[in-house]
């Protein structure tokens, strides 16, 4: 059976052509509503205060909903999600719980175990796991203790306060499996994994989104107990006008409590509620035993089936549910429903087969799935329309001026209702714009029609400003990321045209179309002295300098960026690189790509010329490396002599034309063959002087062969950029030689931090001082593969330094690649470094299979840091593994190789 022939891809196919829509429905829900920024209606944008997560049990959220290991349509209409209570918690566990940005000690930080360990592209199939534990959850506890920590101690984790000692919790895990696209099953199972009886409430959850209380003349849905044929099922019906009608089936509870999403003001305004039935009531009913705060007529817009059970140790205890479109006869949950989930589970196992490559263990497997399975999980819902929650709704009072004239009021065009990537569903539960760029590379592994959606989306008008900026991100869209969206749509179109066989041509002209205008922003808002030097601002990498970049800085100085220079000589060669594979379809083309072409070499001529009268450059001859460089007023320069990644990024700016290529586009051959002619001071040394390079190809590149040597040195060195798992943020060099800077009397400085960073900068929960980052390291991996494209087998270099290795740049690049994979994968005595030092994870045969990919990880040990479900970008580790799998020759785990002392090439 080839690929095509699998039953999901075909059910691909057919959501593609709209002859049934199989995404309609999936992990939409949010892990975390409360504390965002579309719920904040304050004064100042105190988003953690005005919403937390005390507040969000009773308070109806106005853009979204929350959950456990939850779904829901496409527009988060309806929604469906677990509640647990264990008898001894002071709330029913509804929703994850986590510390907030001003409540860690190292920014927000998720408190609670999950999973993420299956789902096939079209949500047909999967599978999430959550422990809970039978103890209180210690809430205050890691409040208190958090709060005793300084910016100096690592974070207060759940597994340290003892909620897990002795296997005291519930592993609880719920799959879901589409009979049809509106035909969903649901199982939800739970094992005792204690050694003693304890009991457990179960209340699988159905409620609306509350979409009526803002507006006058919105219909109320309802969900009501109706008859069921069956006397071992119960049934719910849900009605709301767009939708239909619904069916939930489930396994005879030993009742439904039915309550509103309606917000509970009595407790929190201390103001009469209309009704008694408020979204809280539920919680009221089960926890606080009030039968008075569920309605008894069986109807609402909330409704948990409940059950209860004591489970014996090692007891397993399964529970069946069904949403369907379809009226149910009798016996839904009978054995067609587990022949369905079989079918399904099957299935997804069958698509995965010609995904994941045949020579990856099955270590190296497990852990490609389950990043897949990260970056599927990882859709939400995202609801934000700017202008209407700038002014308010007219059922309610008008919010504060300083909400009105505060964040984001620039972007009142914005308006989104899609299903959008997040970087982390409870940390970052909104999207990134460069973050998504990365994360539709894995996707497009195994739905590129998703990955392709993505990327569009942020390019449409309802979200791309129309001076053509691309929004970054809810807490301040107007912040700029790396431009990275062109290099996304490239790499998308091209792993697209291997999965399908044809290559989306309408694709990549729209975005292309729509990307001519924002690099005509950049260059336009971000060269200050239009000599083609860029002043990017904050560009994503936190508190990377000795200033925070997104704010002046005294004086009127400003910071002339290798990495803002660099990402736009990056987006010129992106963008030339599409526009001659558009022209190669539309002659038309020829002309942007030539524009492209000559901007190009403007950028990277500017890159390593002096700056004004100074002998200043943001190429240092002397040390062999990139700095940014501080402009004063007067005109002064001065290099900010940090070896960061600011320095490495000049090396993503490269790439190879194929001489053959070119003669079929003559236009543009013969205007780039008369600027290499009559330019040569900007043509030579990036394009080697016109000579070809091996197998007949052209090399554009700011950084040249002789530079490249010179950086390599440096980010091939242990003691310096590489880790044993990566490259660094920041050169190690920087720990016993802090750097140092002086400025209008104040001091600032920076020194190698290899873990959380040691600062507030950027809310504290971001460091690029010093860990691994896989974006970073990926983009560099595809770097050193094109540069070894076009110097081939002849050019070598030693690696790492001092190790006397020689190796041509792919097998730099594979060995970079494998440190990266070796950060999950299990090593000799069987540990994973993501883990770190928490033995529970590293041994116990029930947690030590189930990686997290984290934000970040240690520069020295690679243990995970930052958002724990930061699957997005890490989730490249899923195309590293491909790859891997494709050119290693023996199927040996990496981290098993590197403890037997063999090569990692």
């Amino acid at each position: 059976m080839s690929l095509q022939q699998t039953a999901e891809y075909q059910r691909l196919q057919d959501d593609r052509e709209r002859k049934t829509y199989w995404r309609r429905w999936g992990p939409y829900l949010s892990e975390r509503q409360w504390g965002t920024v579309r719920e904040d209606y304050s004064e100042g944008g105190t988003a953690w205060e005005y919403l937390p997560h005390d507040h969000a049990r009773s308070r109806a959220y106005r853009w979204g909903e929350d959950g456990l290991l939850g779904i829901s349509d496409n527009h988060q209409r309806l929604c469906f999600s677990l509640a647990l209570w264990n008898e001894k918690d002071p709330i029913l566990k509804e929703r994850l719980f986590g510390l907030t940005g001003n409540e860690g000690n190292h920014g927000e930080d998720v408190k609670e175990y999950y999973y993420y360990l299956d789902s096939s592209p079209t949500h047909s199939y999967m599978k999430g796991l959550y422990k809970y534990p039978q103890a209180a959850y210690p809430y205050t506890l890691l409040l208190e203790e958090t709060k005793r920590r300084t910016r100096q101690d690592p974070e207060f984790e759940l597994i340290d306060t003892g909620a897990f000692d002795g296997n005291r919790y519930f592993d609880v895990q719920v799959e879901y499996a589409k009979h049809t696209p509106e035909d969903i099953l649901i199982r939800i199972s739970v094992t005792n994994r204690g050694p003693s009886a304890e009991p457990l409430h179960l209340l699988p959850t159905l409620w609306f989104r509350n979409t009526w209380s803002w507006k006058p003349g919105v219909p109320k849905p309802l969900l009501e107990q109706v008859p069921s044929p069956c006397e071992t099922e119960a049934t719910v019906v849900a009605r709301q006008a767009e939708m239909g009608e619904r069916w939930w089936i489930c396994e005879r509870p030993d009742h439904f409590l039915f309550t509103e999403n309606e917000t509970n003001y009595q407790r929190l305004h201390n103001i009469a509620n209309m009704s008694p039935y408020v979204k809280d009531g539920i919680h009221q009913c089960v926890v606080n035993g009030d039968r008075q705060a569920v309605n008894p007529r069986q109807m609402g817009t909330k409704v948990s089936a409940y059950y209860r059970r004591i489970l014996d140790p090692g007891e397993t205890w399964t529970i069946k549910l069904r949403l369907t479109d379809q009226k149910p006869p009798c016996e839904m949950l009978a054995a067609a429903f587990d022949q369905t989930f079989q079918a399904r589970k099957r299935e997804t196992d069958e698509y995965y087969s010609h995904i994941t490559s045949a020579n990856l263990d099955e270590d190296a497997k497990n852990i490609q799935r389950q990043a897949f399975a990260g970056m599927l999980w990882g859709k939400q819902s995202y609801n934000f329309v700017v202008k209407e929650w700038l002014e308010g709704d007219p059922n309610f009072p008008p919010p504060p001026e300083g909400h009105r004239h505060g964040r984001n009021k620039a972007w009142e065009h914005l308006y989104s209702e899609d299903v959008l990537s997040m970087p982390d569903k409870w940390e970052y539960p909104w999207f990134a714009s460069w973050d998504l760029a990365f994360h539709c590379i894995p996707i497009s592994m195994v739905d590129p029609d998703f990955a392709k959606r993505q990327l569009e989306l942020l390019t449409r008008e309802w979200y791309m400003h129309p001076n053509g900026q691309i929004p970054a991100y809810e807490w301040a869209f107007g912040d700029v990321n790396p431009p990275v969206h062109a290099w996304a749509a490239l790499r998308v179109y091209q792993i697209d045209r291997k999965f399908t066989g044809k290559g989306d041509l309408l694709f990549l002209e729209r975005v292309f179309q729509k990307l001519l205008l924002n690099f005509t922003w950049w260059v336009n808002r971000k060269d200050a002295e239009g000599n083609n030097i860029f002043q990017g601002g904050f560009l994503g990498l936190d508190n990377i300098g000795v200033f925070d970049r997104n704010l002046p800085l005294p004086g009127g100085s400003f910071i002339e960026q290798s990495d803002g220079t660099s990402w736009m000589a990056m987006y010129c060669l992106n963008l030339l690189k599409i526009a001659i594979e558009l022209a190669h379809h539309n002659p038309a083309y020829e002309d942007i790509a030539s524009k492209f072409f000559e901007h190009f070499l403007y950028i990277s001529d500017a890159m390593r010329t002096k700056m004004g009268d100074t002998d200043e450059a943001l190429w240092d001859d002397e040390d062999g490396f990139f700095y940014d460089q501080l402009h004063f007023s007067d005109g002064r320069h001065e290099r900010l002599k940090i070896r960061s990644a600011v320095g490495l990024i000049p090396l993503f700016a490269i790439e190879t034309l194929e001489v053959t290529s070119l003669f079929k586009l003559p236009g543009f051959a013969k205007r780039m063959a008369w600027f290499m002619e009559n330019r040569p001071d900007l043509a030579k040394d990036v394009t080697c002087s016109g000579q070809s390079g091996a197998c007949e190809r052209r090399l554009l590149s700011v950084v040249t062969p002789e530079m490249l040597r010179r950086i390599l040195e440096r980010m091939l060195d242990e003691s310096e950029f590489l880790g044993d798992h990566g490259i660094r943020a920041l050169s190690k060099y920087h720990k016993d030689h802090p750097y140092m800077l002086t400025l209008d009397g104040q001091a600032h400085s920076i020194s190698y931090e290899p873990a959380e960073s040691s600062t507030g900068l950027f809310g504290g929960n971001s460091n690029w001082r010093g860990p691994v980052w896989m974006p970073i390291n990926f983009l560099l991996i595809e770097a050193l593969q094109r540069f070894h494209h076009y110097l081939g087998d002849d050019f070598k270099v030693e690696c790492p330094k001092g190790s006397g290795q020689m190796k041509t740049l792919w097998e730099v690049a594979m060995d970079i690649s494998h440190r990266l994979i070796a950060i999950f994968l299990k090593d000799s005595q069987g540990r994973r470094p993501v883990f770190g030092g928490q033995s529970t994870f590293q041994t116990d045969p029930l947690w030590k299979n189930y990686p997290l990919f984290y934000e970040y990880f240690h520069g020295d040990n690679g243990a995970g840091i930052g958002a724990s479900h930061q699957t997005g970008w890490t989730g490249l580790v899923a195309k590293l593994l491909q790859q891997c799998g494709e050119h290693c020759r023996h199927n040996v785990p990496v981290a098993q190789k590197k403890a037997a002392g063999v090569s990692r090439s």
